[in-house]
């Protein structure tokens, strides 16, 4: 299982591949993913704003924030600050990748990998339920087929399998990775996923 293609603007460095069962369970847990994700769209930020923006306290905001940069998610962004005692804050990897595979040697490692991989699969359906509670503060244009659900049941073998999630990557990664155009034109963040797991009807 991999995460969602993530580009931020404010972050630097490539793209990390998270194999330590630690760092895994620092990432996923719901508060902390939520202010890598503000970092992701709003670019570097101090505790107050990070606060602000996801409605939790200042001391929590700032505990999480420890937990991350201990996990080497977030760093601090000095030449941001305009005094010694602001704070800024960014991401340390411009993308963030985990397989459960790589978790597969340790039974302690595995238990944090199914958790992580169900915590992902409940904020991946909690977006997109949010989207359809506050669809209607959206302009028409926005509610007209800027959102899709799609589905299909197909038959392949485990390599057919993969070449599956690698395009499926692959597109998403193409669109994380496109300079966003400099043209005045607003634009909205969008949520974008996508799962292919074996199953049966």
């Amino acid at each position: 299982m991999s995460d969602e293609p993530d580009t931020p603007a404010t972050a630097h460095g490539d793209v990390r591949q998270i194999s330590d069962s630690r760092v895994l369970a620092a990432f996923t847990h719901p508060v902390r993913r939520r202010l890598l994700d503000v970092l992701k769209v709003d670019g570097a930020a101090t505790v107050g704003l990070l606060a602000e923006r996801t409605g939790q306290a200042v001391g929590n905001v700032s505990h999480h924030l420890k937990v991350l940069a201990g996990a080497g998610l977030v760093e601090e962004a000095p030449e941001l600050a305009r005094d010694r005692r602001e704070r800024w804050w960014r991401p340390t990897s411009a993308s963030l990748r985990w397989a459960r595979a790589d978790f597969e040697d340790d039974p302690v490692a595995e238990a944090v990998a199914d958790a992580a991989g169900s915590l992902q699969l409940e904020r991946q359906a909690g977006l997109v339920r949010s989207w359809f509670a506050t669809r209607q503060e959206y302009s028409p244009e926005w509610r007209e087929n800027c959102a899709v659900a799609t589905e299909t049941w197909l038959r392949l073998t485990p390599e057919e399998a993969r070449e599956l999630a690698a395009d499926l990557v692959a597109v998403l990664e193409r669109w994380a990775a496109r300079p966003v155009p400099e043209d005045g034109r607003e634009r909205e963040s969008v949520f974008a996923f996508a799962h292919s797991v074996p199953a049966r009807p």
